[in-house]
Order: structure tokens, then C-alpha cells, then sequence
């Protein structure tokens, strides 16, 4: 849909952004040697520089800060979620005094350094750690050197809602830890009193550890990543947390269980990202066999939830993944509530695909 480009236009600039009719249609970060060449940031008609980002820094600081007054509950939760906050390439968040920046695109890359003081003054941060995904990092042409440089800093620990958590950077996913659920996290909690808990795909033990915190009879968390199963025990002795974790790939130990007639009261299936593509057959085969899994290891009238954080993966077809898995196996959901992603991870109504995390939580009968 680009037509002519001026020829001073270079990658990673600030342009404007004229419709076909030749009336103005915004402004856009544009990078010829992306798969993505033109990003859109504002739609306005006015006249915008670089002070737009600096502008959008402080709203979403504000919005945070003052409006949803999150400081009060937690020292870690998004800073900064990308288009939604209108800073495309970016996504930020705060962990205590440490910054945990996560680049996406070109523009971002290159503006990084100095947008890094006014982050810092917003949000109460000293530190920041930096990362740059190898493989956007070759379709963005984002340079291997040069750029913001990360603080020496390993591991953090943190405050969410009362539990204590540790970040280890070097090892984590993403930022270094899924802020995201955070009010799913507590909600959960509220659920386990007395109940016996599984957490399939555990990570590093947020779910199981809530659950522990709150009462429940007995926990159990599970995930393939050693690495993370470690941590999830190191999480769970700073909270002097009762739960037990193992290492194994989820879909073969629910079989396992399965066979062996296991249950429990309250089951969470939080899985990775299954969907990479719009036509990802396979990571939709995934969502369907854990869930099917999942949902034979709830005990009768147990309560089951489920998640979702593949954006290429609509709600609606998510809960129908869920549905026809529980019907197959002659089961029912009685669902009582549907959530997402904190509202520190707005969304914007032109850009649905931010929509990306879904939580079902239902009764299964």
C-alpha cells in the first residue's frame, strides 16, 4: 500500500504520512528493510516531532502511577506496552528500581538512549536491562553494537500483592517475569483454600505459590524448563511457600496421571505461546490436547483455568478450543468469569491483536 517514499526518508525516522487523496493521513516510524515498513504512531493532522514520544512516556507514567495507582500494590508491573502506549518497538517493565526494556524494531532501538533518563525519572527506576530478540534483530537490521547498554545486574527481587518473587534476567523470558497475570494471580489464590492445586506449565511458580499463600491443602506445579522449576523453588522458600514442583514436559506427565487416576480440586493450564502464525495448525493442536489433558485431571465439580497468550488466537476461538475439548470428553463448563492481562497492558481499539492474553475460568461438571 506504499507508494512513493521521499528520498531523504531514512530507516528509523519520524515521518509523515500522506493518504492517495493527498491530504495528510499521520505520522509513522519507517524502516524500508523491515517485513514492516511503516508503523503508524499518530493519526493526527497537527504537526508532531520527536517530543510526541517523550509526551507518551509521561502519559503512560501517569496513567500507571496516578490513575491506577499501582505502586500501592505492587513495585513491578508494565511500564511501557508498545502501540498501545504509543511507542511501537518498546515494551518496559518495572521491577523495583530496575528497568527491564524489551526492543522490537529500529526506530525504538535508535531512540532508546535518550528516552532511557526520562523512563527512568517517570518510574522510579535506576536500572535497566536491555534485550534485543536475535531474529527481529536481522529483519529489523537493528546493529549488533551501539545503542542503550544493560546495568550489571543479574537478579532483583520483588512485591506483588504480599508474595515476594526474585527476577533473574539472565536466565528469564521475555523481560524476566509474566507481570501480566498478576491480578489472575491473586484471583487464583482466592480460589485454593482447602482445595488441592495443580499448576500445569508452572514457570516460575506464581499460580502454585498464591495458592500455597492462601490456604491450599496440597500444591503441585509443573514445567519443562529446569531452569525455571529452579527458581520456582527458590520463589516458593522466599515466601516459606508449601508446594512441590517437577520438572516435566506437561503432556506427557498428565498422561501419566491420567492413567494413574490422579485429580485435583483446582487446576491452572498456563502454557507458552503455542501460536505463531495466523495459520498455525499445530500450535492450535497444542492449545486442543492440553486442554483435553488439563481437564480430565479436575476433579468432579473441581474448578479449571485456563489461558491463552497467543494474539494470533481470537477469544472467541479460544473458549470454542476449551468448549469442544470438555465436551469430547462427555464434560460441561459451568464458566464464571472471563479476564486478561492487568490494566497496566491496555489495548487499543484499532489494534485487537493487543488483545493477546485469555483467562477462562469455569466449573467443570
Amino acid at each position: 500500500m506504499i507508494g512513493e517514499v521521499s528520498r531523504d526518508a531514512r530507516p528509523g525516522d519520524l515521518v509523515e504520512v500522506i493518504g492517495k487523496e493527498g491530504t495528510r493521513f499521520g505520522w509513522g516510524l519507517w524502516n524500508p528493510k523491515s517485513r514492516m515498513p511503516l508503523r503508524i504512531v499518530s493519526h493526527s493532522l497537527e504537526e508532531i516531532d520527536e517530543s510526541f514520544f517523550q509526551s507518551a512516556i509521561r502519559r503512560a507514567a501517569q496513567f500507571r502511577r496516578e490513575t491506577l495507582k499501582l505502586d500501592a500494590e505492587t513495585d513491578s508491573y508494565r511500564a511501557i506496552h508498545g502501540d498501545a502506549d504509543f511507542l511501537p518497538g518498546m515494551v518496559a517493565d518495572k521491577f523495583a528500581d530496575v528497568l527491564s526494556v524489551e526492543i522490537t524494531n529500529l526506530a525504538a532501538w535508535q531512540r532508546l538512549p535518550n528516552w532511557l533518563p526520562l523512563l527512568h525519572e517517570c518510574f522510579g527506576t535506576e536500572r535497566v536491562v536491555v534485550s534485543v530478540d536475535q531474529d527481529l534483530a536481522r529483519v529489523e537490521n537493528i546493529p549488533r553494537t551501539g545503542g542503550a547498554e544493560s546495568d550489571p545486574v543479574r537478579s532483583v527481587k520483588i512485591r506483588e500483592h504480599g508474595v515476594r518473587y526474585e527476577i533473574d534476567f539472565s536466565q528469564g523470558h521475555k523481560t524476566g517475569f509474566f507481570c501480566d497475570q498478576r491480578d489472575n494471580r491473586k484471583r487464583f489464590g482466592s480460589l485454593a483454600s482447602g482445595r488441592t492445586v495443580l499448576d500445569l506449565c508452572c514457570y516460575t511458580g506464581g499460580f502454585a505459590i498464591s495458592a500455597a499463600l492462601a490456604g491450599a491443602e496440597d500444591v503441585t506445579g509443573v514445567d519443562l524448563d529446569e531452569v525455571s522449576i529452579a527458581m520456582a523453588k527458590r520463589n516458593a522458600n522466599l515466601n516459606n511457600a508449601k508446594a512441590k514442583f517437577t520438572h516435566a514436559d506437561a503432556f506427557t506427565w498428565a498422561r501419566t496421571m491420567i492413567e494413574n487416576g490422579r485429580t485435583w480440586d483446582l487446576v491452572i493450564a498456563d502454557p507458552p505461546k503455542f501460536i505463531h502464525g495466523r495459520e498455525d495448525e499445530i500450535g492450535t493442536a497444542k492449545y486442543a490436547d492440553l486442554n483435553k489433558l488439563a481437564l480430565q485431571l479436575v476433579a468432579p465439580e473441581g474448578l479449571y483455568v485456563t489461558c491463552s497468550c497467543s494474539g494470533m488466537l481470537g477469544v472467541g476461538e479460544f473458549e470454542q478450543i476449551v468448549v469442544t475439548s470438555a465436551h469430547r470428553r462427555n464434560k460441561r463448563l459451568q464458566t464464571f468469569d472471563r479476564t486478561g492481562a492487568g490494566p497496566d497492558h491496555p489495548t487499543l481499539s484499532n489494534y485487537p491483536e493487543s488483545r493477546y492474553l485469555k483467562v477462562l475460568w469455569s466449573r467443570v461438571i
